[in-house]
Order: structure tokens, then C-alpha cells, then sequence
């Protein structure tokens, strides 16, 4: 199969200390050798790498390739969902939990654009809020506080901010008292978190709505119900390999459609700030279209 000739790739160089504009070099280099028209597109910020995506998109690329990390990502998905326009990611990021998702290895780029090349597409599921989408967790409990807490530090930089946010939070955080819509079906709960997984991890390969599956029209509604702050350190190592789920205060719900409430709550999706509980989370099937 011939692959795309017209591309767009959509770049964050500053993404990932600096992989990014390697990543990015890498991509333009190796697409042109290649034979492939690229249009080269590199926002100053969200809003700004968004319009340069949907307008090549409007255009009549072939494809937009995501050269970043999974805000980046967010950014492309917001453009091209429900267009059949297709996405290619080579991961540059801090988490790349996208591309995980994908079996897009985040440590090689180079076998990433290859993946473009060949121009092999996969139609993929997205979760949706409103007008807007996300690709892999939301989270609404303790990691979302956790994220709010790193957010308003300016010391130190990178994953210490949050591993310090970890602490502080683990000092005073307390169970929250949830009501959850699962499909109909209300489930009043406290709970340590609440997940909804369209993929299996976030955090840079946190697996906490391990299992998820990208194509079957679901989503993933994880509980953590209450731990103790031992026991709760004691599972976070779990959440990497997916083995919590064994735990007893995990609970696991498969929907088309969810929705959250919680005091004092605002969500996090793709790693990005979403929006404050209450709202409510569907599938989006088949919305979104990726070379993989």
C-alpha cells in the first residue's frame, strides 16, 4: 500500500526537554528522504498549533503527524476527530501514554515515522465531553488534585514538581463522596479516585484503567475505593504493571456513558486541565482515525 505523499506535522520543540525538536528534525528528515511533501507546522501554543492543524486538515493533507507529547496529541484530536483525516504520533513527550496505547514504542522515533510511511490506518475510539475529546484517562480523585497542586508550583521543574505535589497531597487528602451515572445505573460511593479510561494509562505508563481497549465502543470506569496512605504508596508501583487490579477496593465498570459528581474537583484528560465535576463522559466510536 503507497503511503501518504502529503503531510502535516504538527511539532512541539520545546516538548520533552528538548526531544521534541529532535524528534521533530527527525521526522521532517526522514519523511522528505522519503519522497513526501511535509508541511511543516509548529504553533506557539495550543490554541495557535490547533488552527495550523485544522486548516491543513481543511486543505486536503493526506495526514497530520502529532511530533510530541499527549498534549500535543489532545490538540490533533480535537481537529481531526470524526474527519477520517489520519493521525500519526511520534512520541516526544513526557508521558506518551497516547502512543502506548498504540504500540507506538515513545523510545524510538525513528521506528514511528516508519509507521507512517506505510501509511497503514486503524479506526480508533475516543472519549467525549461536550465538544471535546480525549484519547486516554480522565482522572477526577487524587491524581487530579495531585495535578492541580504541581500546577500552581513553580519549584522544581519536571517530575519532581509532581512527586513533591504527591506528598504534600498524601498529607491531607481524604476520600471523596462520589455519585456516579454508569449507563443509567447511579452508584453512590467514596472513593480514593475515580478514572474513566478510553486507553489503558496515563502519567507516562500509569495503568490504571489497565485493560482498556481502544476500539470496542466503551469506556473503562475505574474506582479506587478507600486506602490507607500506607497501602496507598504501597499500590502506586502496581499501577505500572497493571496489577492492581487484583486489589479489593478496585472496581471496574465497562459504559457507553458516565457521569461524575464530587465536590471541589477539576478533571484532568491527556494530561491536560479538562474541567471542573460534575460532567459527563461518553464514547465516541470510531472517531478518530490513526496510522498504526
Amino acid at each position: 500500500m503507497t503511503g501518504p505523499r502529503d503531510i502535516a506535522v504538527l511539532s512541539n520543540p520545546t516538548s520533552g526537554k528538548g526531544r521534541g525538536a529532535r524528534a521533530r528534525a527527525l521526522t521532517i528528515g526522514r519523511l522528505r528522504q522519503a519522497g513526501v511533501h511535509v508541511r511543516d507546522l509548529a504553533g506557539a501554543d495550543a490554541v495557535e498549533s490547533g488552527e495550523l492543524a485544522r486548516a491543513a486538515a481543511a486543505d486536503g493533507v493526506d495526514a497530520v503527524v502529532a511530533v510530541g507529547g499527549d498534549g500535543l496529541v489532545h490538540v490533533a484530536v480535537q481537529v481531526l476527530a470524526g474527519t477520517g483525516v489520519p493521525l500519526g504520533i511520534v512520541p516526544a513527550g513526557t508521558g506518551n501514554d497516547a502512543a502506548r496505547a498504540l504500540a507506538i514504542d515513545p523510545g524510538d522515533p525513528a521506528a514511528a515515522v516508519d509507521r507512517v510511511l506505510a501509511g497503514r490506518t486503524r479506526v480508533v475510539d475516543l472519549a467525549r465531553s461536550g465538544a471535546t475529546y480525549y484519547s486516554t484517562v480522565l482522572c477526577a480523585g487524587f491524581d487530579a488534585v495531585v495535578n492541580e497542586r504541581a500546577n500552581t508550583m513553580t519549584w522544581p521543574r519536571g517530575q519532581m514538581r509532581y512527586n513533591l505535589a504527591t506528598v504534600a497531597e498524601l498529607r491531607t487528602f481524604r476520600p471523596l463522596s462520589y455519585v456516579l451515572d454508569l449507563d443509567g445505573e447511579v452508584l453512590r460511593t467514596d472513593a480514593m479516585l475515580v478514572a474513566v479510561g478510553n486507553g489503558p494509562s496515563f502519567g507516562g505508563g500509569l495503568r490504571i484503567t489497565e485493560g482498556a481497549s481502544l476500539d470496542d465502543g466503551l469506556l473503562d470506569v475505574v474506582v479506587i475505593k478507600p486506602l490507607s496512605k500506607l497501602s496507598l504508596v504501597r499500590t502506586y508501583p502496581k499501577l505500572f504493571r497493571g496489577t492492581h487490579v487484583t486489589h479489593p477496593q478496585y472496581e471496574r465498570h465497562l459504559v457507553r456513558r458516565v457521569t461524575i459528581a464530587a465536590p471541589g474537583i477539576v478533571t484532568y484528560a491527556d494530561g491536560e486541565r479538562f474541567g471542573p465535576l460534575p460532567l459527563t463522559v461518553e464514547c465516541a466510536p470510531g472517531a478518530l482515525t490513526v496510522l498504526a
